[in-house]
């Protein structure tokens, strides 16, 4: 099969290549995946797991890429809720193989059914920005109705699907990004946007929870805008400064079947749109990873026509 793989970590971007890999091997409780779309992370090949096994033993040449809809084609050895030919979306495991492949070995637990009305490259934009916004929303931040939200990068991949969960829970939603996210933050439903280049932060008063996805120094300074029992939540870096009466959370997206076919209802339901980008071949991936390549919305990798 093909597939894009990376084996020098050292060579960053030009160590990415499309090549011949071997079909991957469907171990107890996996499934094996004909890959239709695909979505990554642009800062994967920075990660731990891109370039080690859980025993932290080289696993080199390997698969980038952690979101996928696609096809099942075959069932490992006791897997269980899943059936060939079933349509799936979901997460595939951080230290092993991903999805930016025509086949890849995932967890059956990891996966969720996809109803046959919602497109794979739509889907594939959902696992990781669905699920981070959910958990770190409600599962970390413990949002409530009523609440005063503050949203990062609202207008990016994870921050618009926390815009809309909090909109539909009932809070209020304030979001910041650049300038050109304005009118998509906006319209996605936030009700006060600020352009974190021209605009204070602090000027956005005090937040039940804030929700980061940032880092650095605007994760530094949102510590000073959580209301007393709030909590300041990220995805990037361990705070550095604690709220003065509340709490700081730092979390990494796990993945949960019933959570994704949650969403997956919301999205049939048009209650959530996932905002994709390019979608582009999967010779293409390694140069849709270059910073210089990003375009509004999330990248997708089409790998196989439906």
């Amino acid at each position: 099969m093909q597939a894009i793989t990376v084996q020098d970590r050292n060579a960053g971007l030009a160590g990415m290549s499309l090549t011949d890999m071997p079909y991957p091997h469907a171990a107890e409780n996996d499934v094996i995946v004909r890959v239709h779309a695909a979505g990554f992370t642009r800062g994967e090949l920075d990660w731990p797991g891109t370039w080690t096994d859980r025993a932290g033993r080289d696993r080199t040449p390997s698969v980038p890429g952690h979101e996928l809809s696609g096809v099942v084609v075959e069932l490992g050895y006791g897997t269980t809720g899943l059936s060939v030919g079933q349509r799936v979306f979901g997460l595939a495991d951080w230290t092993r193989n991903g999805t930016l492949a025509e086949y890849t070995a995932v967890e059956a637990r990891n996966l969720a059914p996809l109803p046959a009305d919602i497109d794979h490259t739509v889907a594939a934009a959902l696992p990781i920005s669905g699920l981070t916004a959910w958990q770190g929303l409600f599962d970390h931040g413990r949002l409530t109705t009523g609440q005063t939200v503050l949203i990062h990068g609202a207008a990016g991949g994870v921050g618009s699907i926390a815009v809309q969960l909090a909109r539909e829970a009932g809070a209020r939603v304030i979001g910041t990004g650049r300038v050109s996210g304005r009118d998509r933050a906006l319209a996605l439903g936030v009700d006060t946007f600020i352009d974190l280049q021209t605009e204070k932060l602090e000027d956005a008063g005090e937040a039940d929870v804030v929700f980061d996805v940032i880092g650095g120094d605007i994760l530094d300074r949102s510590a000073a805008l959580i209301r007393a029992g709030g909590t300041l939540v990220t995805i990037v870096m361990p705070p550095r400064v604690q709220p003065k009466d509340g709490r700081a959370v730092f979390f990494v997206v796990e993945p949960d079947r019933a959570r994704l076919a949650d969403l997956a209802t919301r999205l049939r339901d048009g209650r959530l749109k996932p905002v994709v980008g390019a979608v582009r071949p999967l010779a293409e991936a390694p140069t849709a990873f270059a910073p210089g390549k990003r375009t509004p919305g999330k990248t997708i990798i089409r790998v196989t026509e439906d």
